[in-house]
Parts: structure tokens; C-alpha cells; sequence
């Protein structure tokens, strides 16, 4: 028998990030994750995990004119030049 683990409600954020290629992406990313991070800034800066997963995302790259939307992306924290909270959030 195996054991699962209780459903956490989601804490939501939502993220604008510069990728080194130059793209600009902006999602969202669950917060309310173990160890329990309080900003988002915890979440992007942890070196526990490797890659930031978002939801929601829209992809601007460098050299097109349209936005690319993906339901879920994985994101190498080592390919992120800078990533800044929306300001409009509580």
C-alpha cells in the first residue's frame, strides 16, 4: 500500500521572468509548495529544486511577434537573468 500525501490548496503568484535567449515569459507559480515558501522570490532563488515550473504562460521571444501560451513550463532556474513579482497582486 502506498502513501499519499494530502492535497494542497494552490497559493498562486504571478512571475514575469527574462530568459538569457532574450524571451520574456510571465505565469504563474505555486507558492504553497514543501518546504512551505512565502514569496515567490523563495521559490525562484531556492536551490532545492532546479527548474521553476509555471502555469499559465505566455512566452514572448526575442525575435517573434507572437506570444507562444503553454498550459505548464519548466524553466532551468540557471537560464534566468532576472524575475520580478507582478506588482498588482495582494
Amino acid at each position: 500500500m502506498t502513501e499519499q500525501t494530502p492535497n494542497k490548496e494552490i497559493k498562486d503568484r504571478t512571475v514575469r521572468i527574462k530568459l538569457i535567449d532574450g524571451s520574456q515569459v510571465s505565469g504563474q507559480v505555486n507558492i504553497n509548495r514543501d518546504p512551505g515558501y512565502d514569496r515567490a522570490s523563495d521559490l525562484v532563488t531556492s536551490y532545492k529544486e532546479p527548474f521553476l515550473i509555471l502555469f499559465n504562460v505566455t512566452v514572448n521571444p526575442p525575435d517573434f511577434e507572437n506570444s507562444i501560451k503553454h498550459k505548464t513550463l519548466f524553466i532551468n532556474k540557471s537560464h534566468i537573468i532576472w524575475a520580478a513579482p507582478d506588482e498588482t497582486q495582494k
